[in-house]
């Protein structure tokens, strides 16, 4: 049976930020009414936690595909010719088990992530937020960059990174942005703020909090790291993208749990669940927000989905005899 195989590069042309949005909140939406299957990742450690192979598997019946992202998580590499994240995304036929399509699933990673925040902001932003704040300048920085002013009136954007010449670089790529010194700088007076580092420590001290503002939290996907203090948690009225996950993966969350500033109680809703109905989101003007950002198998096998039928349309990626089919006795 042909399986295809497309890389990074293509997934790039194939997936985008637009399209993409829509199939995250298509999978997310599903997500809150049941027709998912969407267990917790599995994280593997090497010695010492120099990286880390986490496998993530889910299953949309939406459009009848069951699928795998292997991810490896490398953050010394920060700064070499390698990704700190490198993986692949394979998709299955829920009815056969054929094995459709092995998806490069760095960038992937990259838009699906920036897509899912630009939901949240959808459904948790003041509609009149024009101002955003960008907290890190690597490539979720970029992809946030380009996301958000897809669902809100962006007219200025604020780049803040602790080594300031990448905020430069990312500046550059907008009309809009700026580069800035310090996070204070970054956040003041801002309507959305978008933490995408990739420090163990926080980055965002909740006493910047101002009212109304909505933060996108990305960053980190493991307990024993956040880029929210406990402060920032405890002002704010959180939103996740799947609780299960949240209340074991989320430092930002059970960081602050240990300090006894949150519980299981303070999660409000998922963001599935805002755009079913179950629950209003944002309540007020003043409200502060956080979107606590994990990502979720189902993202990925959905945007690999839409990755691999523009493939299919546009014959890209390499199509290879790959198993799969019976063979007959000897």
């Amino acid at each position: 049976m042909e399986t295809r195989f497309i890389g990074q590069d293509e997934v790039g042309e194939l997936l985008p930020m637009e399209k993409c949005i829509e199939v995250i909140r298509y999978a997310l939406e599903d997500l809150a009414r049941g027709e998912v299957i969407q267990p917790l990742r599995s994280v593997m450690w090497l010695p010492e936690r120099v990286g880390a192979l986490g496998m993530m598997p889910g299953y949309l019946s939406s459009i009848d595909t069951v699928g795998i992202k292997t991810v490896t998580v490398f953050p010394g590499n920060e700064g070499t010719e390698f990704d700190s994240h490198q993986g692949t995304v394979m998709l299955f036929d829920s009815t056969n088990g054929r094995l459709k399509a092995v998806v490069d699933a760095t960038e992937i990673t990259s838009i699906r992530t920036a897509a899912a925040s630009a939901v949240a902001t959808e459904q948790l932003a003041r509609d009149d937020s024009s101002v955003l704040a960008v907290l890190g300048a690597g490539v979720q920085g970029l992809s946030h960059v380009q996301a958000i002013p897809m669902v809100r009136p962006i007219t200025e954007i604020r780049i803040w990174s602790r080594t300031p010449g990448n905020a430069q670089h990312l500046a550059d790529t907008d009309e809009r942005a700026r580069a800035v010194e310090s996070v204070a700088e970054a956040i003041t007076n801002a309507d959305i703020v978008c933490t995408t580092t990739a420090s163990p420590e926080p980055a965002l001290a909740g006493s910047l909090l101002e009212a109304g503002m909505h933060i996108n939290a990305v960053g980190s996907s493991v307990p024993f790291a956040r880029e929210l203090d406990t402060e920032a948690m405890a002002r704010s009225r959180i939103f996740v993208d799947r609780r299960e996950s949240t209340l074991n993966e989320s430092g930002d969350f059970l960081l602050a749990q240990a300090d006894g500033a949150v519980d299981a109680d303070d999660i409000l809703a998922e963001i599935g669940e805002l755009i079913v109905g179950t629950h209003p989101g944002r309540e007020s003007d003043d409200d502060i927000t956080v979107f606590v950002s994990l990502g979720l198998a189902v993202e990925d096998i959905a945007a690999g989905d839409l990755v691999y039928r523009n493939a299919l349309a546009a014959a890209n990626g390499v199509a290879l005899e790959f198993g799969g089919t019976r063979r007959g006795r000897r």
